[in-house]
Formats: C-alpha cells, structure tokens, sequence
C-alpha cells in the first residue's frame, strides 16, 4: 500500500472552494447523462441481437434523444453522436429489411 495516492489540498481561496463544489456537481451530472447514453445505446443493441424490429425501432427512437442531449450538452463531440446514431440506424435497418 505504498502507492496510494497523496491527499488532494483544499483550496485557500473561497472562489477555488466554491470551484470544488461545483465541479462535485458537474462530474455527478455528467457521469449520470453518460450512463444513460450508454444504457440507450446498449439496449437498441440487445434488441437488435434478439432479432426484435419492434423493440429495436422503440430503443432506437429513444437512443436518438438521449444521445443529442448529451451532445448539446458537451459530454460527448457532436460528430461522435451523429456517429453512433448513423451506426444504431445502420443496424435497426439492417433488421428490418433481413425478414
């Protein structure tokens, strides 16, 4: 146990404490719509896998509103949402028109 890690200082300043306290706030935000973005993305896959074109559309149309929320709010770059949402819709048409 050597290499833990050092102990962080607090900050003098009240503007570098409040900083702290804000920056508490904005990473539990950010972690939370970045888990939601995960969560929609990991479900339209599943339903893809399962072959279901019904829940796969459903997961979809709410995957597409999760991820431009998370872009517009600079969690993740815009081009990397319109990325992945391009790659979802590959893959639910790809579903649709195999049956």
């Amino acid at each position: 146990m050597a290499s833990a890690k050092p102990k962080k200082k607090n900050p003098r300043l009240a503007s570098g404490r409040k900083r702290v306290r804000q920056d508490v706030k904005i990473n539990a935000a950010n972690t939370s719509l970045r888990s939601k973005y995960r969560t929609a993305v990991k479900n339209v896959e599943k339903a893809v896998l399962a072959g279901d074109k019904v829940k796969a559309a459903e997961a979809f149309a709410k995957a597409q509103s999760v991820v431009d929320t998370v872009a517009d709010k600079g969690i993740f770059h815009k081009n990397k949402a319109a990325r992945d949402k391009s790659r979802l819709a590959a893959k639910v048409k790809a579903l649709a028109l195999a049956a």
